[in-house]
């Protein structure tokens, strides 16, 4: 194994072509500095604590800029360094991502052509016909040269309570768990879904899983029986590796129970083969079926641990993930080996400015995409230490976050604006008591972030020594698409900045298609050219694929958000643009919910929007037509409505208003018009405010909404 390949090799600052211009300009940089004919003229002040005040006639906008702790030995130190690697990204993106791709990962062949097909034809492929696998270049490649290194740090649910797991351990407990798979039948192709709390196993699987080729499908454990049994009969998994019960925030959640549970509604419950159960609580009360459950404690022990590598096509699926969709049914979205190992372990290493002994803590669910990303696949491709976090921010009290980060000497931390609002709310104290001096870059995740919430952030964690990168990207994007770089990227509180290498963005207005030039513009966000992490399909549906994110805006990639680029080109994420609701950072279908408070007997039919929320950012508000049963308390049922939903899809889904109507606004088709239901649980009480209601089947229901919502 050659120290190129070594991942000391996979930490290199790039260097710029030697064509490239020493002194690039700002017009370099994304999108194209021109400015449109309403650009405001603008003026600056230092106020002599790295802030440049700039104010426009329309508002005033706080720019932070880079501080010099983090600025020196910075992967990418300067704005101008970042336009010459963005420019050459864009220019020629074979060549920039054919180095990457050398530089960076293990391959046991060589790729032949970097990058094949089009977002038109959605035959986009990377890398053709090199192998590789993803847990060698996580695992095997670092025991050479850092096998005593953590390679993960648990931090349990009981404070104070972690683990430490060198890589040379993580290879030993890899290889038994993929071992223990091939025991049961488990072979290359195979899909296996992971039903698991947040402790090293989660890892140890998904790793084992890619080690052996079976693609995982991973489902937040916080999801019902009902929704775990959607995706295990949509993959037609044989098997599901669970735990006995989970621990979150001082509770105990019955894991295994909800597993049996789902596959006794599964259409043919014999579809499971073995259910395969790590032991967290040791619990006996835990029942156990013959012949198809299969303890861990007692296989493992009898597993060699050395398990040879599966050696995967470029294009071979890695991993199936789950996302609530429009139309109510969820979507496997699928990512291949090659292209989204290159690119989540290259925005973690640029985003969070990655160095030898830093200790990176994400503290998201490997059920989400952020967890497959931020905490396993990029952390470790990178040969880093990664934070697995069990509990939640709150518990036992609102400093679990800095305590964690204080006894781990955590220095890059990531987490949701949730988390960030409801810690903020409970005071700057619980901050103030821990010692967070490591700490470098300060990360946000899962939605947009508020001003307000980022200066709390910026002041009160970060002490205004850190880099506070707004992260904007998707399930279905693999990894960040805009984000600032912590050493080049001047930062303004609420904007996700500049797109990251390869991501050629485009403003188009959603009406027409046409792209928006220049800057102050707003419209949907579409991305222009192909990308290594960027999913490839929805598993067993490529037509819904094409429909949702490549025929909306021919030729280019959909991403279902509105957007401004602001006067100096930087982006701003306004939300979602379809019947999807972003609840603390979980994308939620709107018709999911609808399809599940239709399940109970007093509910004629429904429809569900968002709202802001000051702790979850969207809240979610159900309007409800009643049907024939339910009784007269209203009360009654409005909680059991919401133990519907949570039944049915999960306790984060917990609905925060449930309104009982006498109609939905529909036009004449039958279509609801959803956007004044927003605009009515927003606060918009005057019908002349709502715009034209004449296509309404019936206008007067408008009147009859409103009153409700105001009594409520």
């Amino acid at each position: 194994m050659s120290d190129k390949n070594s991942a000391t090799a996979a930490v290199k600052r790039p260097v710029p072509d030697s064509d490239a211009t020493q002194h690039a300009s700002s017009a370099d940089a994304p999108p194209p500095a021109k400015k449109s004919k309403n650009s405001a003229s603008t003026s600056s002040s230092s106020n002599g604590s790295g802030e440049i005040e700039k104010t426009t006639a329309a508002t005033a906008v706080t720019v932070f800029q880079p501080p010099d702790r983090i600025v020196k030995g910075s992967h990418v130190p300067s704005r101008t360094l970042y336009n010459q690697l963005y420019k050459q990204s864009i220019k020629d993106p074979e060549k920039f991502w054919e180095n990457m791709a050398k530089e960076n990962l293990i391959w046991s062949q060589p790729f032949d052509a970097v990058c094949f097909g089009s977002l038109e034809k959605g035959n986009v492929a990377w890398f053709i016909n090199g192998r590789m696998n993803a847990c060698v270049n996580c695992v095997d490649r670092h025991v050479l040269s850092r096998g005593d290194k953590v390679a993960i740090i648990w931090e349990s649910d009981e404070p104070g309570a972690s683990k430490k797991i060198t890589y040379k351990e993580l290879l030993d407990n890899v290889c038994r768990v993929a071992n223990a798979l091939k025991s049961k039948g488990v072979r290359r192709g195979d899909a296996v879904t992971i039903y698991m709390p947040m402790i090293p196993e989660i890892a140890y699987t998904m790793l084992a899983c890619a080690r052996i080729g079976a693609p995982h499908s991973v489902v937040f454990a916080g999801f019902s029986a009902q929704a775990l049994a959607s995706r295990v009969h949509n993959c037609s998994t044989k098997w599901i590796v669970t735990a006995d019960e989970g621990k979150r925030g001082g509770r105990t959640l019955g894991l295994k129970k909800i597993v049996d549970d789902a596959i006794g509604m599964l259409p043919d419950e014999t579809l499971v083969r073995n259910v395969f159960v790590f032991s967290r609580t040791g619990s006996d009360q835990v029942p156990y079926v013959d012949g198809r459950d299969v303890k861990m404690s007692d296989l493992l022990p009898l597993q060699r641990p050395f398990c040879p590598a599966e050696q995967m096509d470029a294009e071979d699926t890695l991993f199936l993930l789950y996302t609530s969709g429009s139309t109510g049914a969820p979507k496997g979205v699928a990512h291949t080996t090659a292209g989204y190992m290159l690119w989540t372990s290259t925005t973690h290493r640029y985003v969070f400015d990655l160095r030898e002994d830093d200790v990176f803590a994400c503290v998201a669910d490997c059920g989400w995409i952020t967890g497959h990303s931020y905490i396993v696949y990029g952390p470790l491709c990178n040969g880093a230490t990664t934070v697995i976090f069990e509990s939640t921010p709150l518990y036992p009290d609102a400093g679990r976050y800095w305590d964690m980060c204080q006894r781990h000497g955590v220095t890059q931390f990531y987490t949701a604006p949730t988390a960030i609002r409801a810690l903020a709310a409970k005071g700057d104290a619980f901050v103030q008591k821990y010692d967070l001096s490591n700490l470098r870059v300060l990360g946000t995740v899962g939605e947009p972030i508020n001003p307000e919430a980022w200066l709390w952030y910026h002041k009160i964690v970060g002490k205004e020594q850190c880099a506070v990168v707004d992260t904007y990207w998707q399930t279905e994007t693999g990894g960040h698409i805009v984000t600032p770089l912590p050493g080049a990227i001047a930062t303004k509180p609420g904007s996700a900045t500049l797109p990251f290498f390869g991501i050629e963005l485009a403003v188009l207005d959603a009406k027409t298609g046409k792209e928006l030039e220049g800057n102050n513009v707003e419209g949907v966000l579409c991305v222009k050219q192909p990308w290594p992490g960027m999913a490839r399909t929805v598993f067993g549906d490529h037509q819904r694929y094409m429909d949702v994110y490549l025929r909306p805006y021919k030729g280019m990639y959909f991403t279902g958000d509105g957007c401004r680029r602001d006067g100096d080109g930087y982006y701003w994420i306004t939300g979602r643009v379809d019947d999807v609701l972003n609840i603390s950072g979980h994308r939620i279908g709107t018709a999911e919910i609808e399809s599940a408070l239709a399940l109970h007997d007093a509910v004629a039919e429904a429809a569900v929007v968002g709202f802001a929320h000051d702790i979850k950012g969207q809240g979610m508000a159900c309007y409800c037509v009643r049907g024939g049963g339910g009784g007269d308390d209203e009360e009654q049922l409005r909680k059991a409505l919401t133990q519907q939903v949570r039944s049915e899809i999960g306790p984060f889904a917990k609905p925060d208003k449930v309104l009982f109507v006498p109609g939905l606004p529909k036009t004449r088709s039958g279509k609801v018009m959803r956007r004044l239901l927003r605009k009515v649980i927003s606060g918009v009480f005057d019908v002349e405010k709502l715009g034209d209601v004449s296509t309404l089947k019936d206008p007067s229901v408008v009147r009859k909404i409103i009153d409700v919502v105001k009594s409520a």
